[in-house]
């Protein structure tokens, strides 16, 4: 009896089970999901963001004076960069040699790739290199 039960279970299981194809369906639509989940997508990743842009106050919070004195400093600012840059080296350009402007070592040489200038801050160390490329 008991041989004849377990046949007769597996045969009824057998025919009672029911088989579907696994399909994987993409959410994301940048890897073809639903392009309607890209605003949930988007929002969800936004509420978990935990690194927020800084905000620079100054620049928001200027008034309309404070920005006129900000941009007439930089105009005097460039007229007597432009004024020193004239005296130093004239109207020919940049030529090689060393030159000083007060706190600010300046070097002008030749490199591989064009005309390299260095400025160095005497009294705090930085330096920094512009290249002007051949022609």
């Amino acid at each position: 009896m008991k041989p004849t039960f377990i046949l007769l279970f597996l045969a009824l299981s057998y025919y009672s089970m029911n088989a579907q194809a696994l399909v994987y369906k993409a959410v994301n639509p940048a890897f073809g999901g639903d392009t309607f989940n890209y605003q949930w997508l988007l929002s969800s990743a936004e509420a978990q963001n935990k690194h927020k842009e800084a905000v620079d106050i100054t620049t928001d919070k200027q008034t309309d004076l404070q920005k006129f004195k900000a941009s007439l400093n930089s105009q005097l600012l460039s007229q007597i960069s432009s004024s020193l840059y004239k005296q130093q080296f004239g109207t020919d350009g940049l030529s090689e040699g060393s030159y000083t402007f007060g706190n600010y070592a300046v070097d002008v040489f030749p490199s591989s790739d064009g005309l390299s200038v260095n400025i160095l801050d005497t009294t705090t160390g930085e330096q920094t290199q512009v290249i002007i490329p051949k022609k």
